[in-house]
């Protein structure tokens, strides 16, 4: 009899604990099917984003097309700012070193004008050998500066499109910082191009003396060369 009692307590155990089991069951599955409409949602913030997951997925609901739109909109405008701004500041520096390039060249066509005609045949090639050399680096400067003008002018561009497309799409914040942006980059830029705009005007005006200078001492040297054949002609009628 006390086996039996036994035996009937255990199954009531088990009874109790089935209900228990099959009562909580179906809470359980309501929790996953509201998780599963969670994940389903976020997926579908992904997928209007296009993949950009800026946006908390607790504000999905309370963002329309529009917004979406704007936000992109701000995104390519700062985008296209760091690349103008990267490619502003290439710019100006290769300009600043293609100045600095001129200016020495200037320096030393200036320098070998002045020591014309008092320098040894071999100093005088020596020092050809580095105008020649400085030539060489003004020409590589103007190729870099040529490269980066074009990226920078293709940078322009892209601001200029992206503030357009930040205005119509409402983002008018965007559109005019962009657009200052480019008002301010177009103006350093200018200011680069002053200088060397000064340094191509000087060596100008060193190739011109330098011409000038080259007809006069070539003409000093067939003086020079006449008033020595003058007296061998008399000492030869003497």
């Amino acid at each position: 009899m006390a086996a039996l009692r036994k035996g009937a307590g255990y199954l009531s155990f088990f009874r109790s604990s089935a209900r228990v089991l099959f009562s909580c069951k179906k809470p359980a599955v309501n929790r996953l099917g509201r998780w599963t409409n969670v994940l389903y949602k976020s997926i579908a913030s992904l997928t209007i984003g296009g993949g950009l997951c800026a946006v908390p997925f607790k504000q999905v609901d309370n963002l329309s097309h529009d917004s979406l739109i704007r936000r992109a909109a701000s995104l390519v405008t700062d985008s296209s700012s760091t690349f103008l701004s990267q490619t502003t500041l290439a710019l100006i520096d290769a300009i600043t070193e293609y100045s600095k390039a001129v200016h020495t060249l200037n320096a030393l066509q200036r320098r070998y004008l002045a020591s014309l005609g008092k320098m040894s045949p071999a100093e005088e090639d020596s020092v050809w050998q580095v105008i020649i050399s400085q030539r060489a680096e003004v020409n590589d400067r103007q190729d870099e500066c040529k490269r980066f003008e074009s990226t920078w002018v293709s940078a322009v561009r892209m601001c200029e499109t992206a503030a357009e497309a930040a205005y119509t799409s409402g983002a008018e914040h965007a559109s005019i910082t962009v657009r200052t942006n480019i008002q301010v980059a177009q103006a350093q830029v200018e200011e680069a191009r002053k200088l060397s705009a000064d340094a191509d005007k000087k060596l100008a005006e060193t190739k011109v003396m330098e011409i000038e200078r080259m007809a006069q001492y070539a003409a000093s040297s067939q003086d020079n060369n006449d008033e020595e054949e003058v007296p061998d002609a008399y000492l030869r009628e003497d």
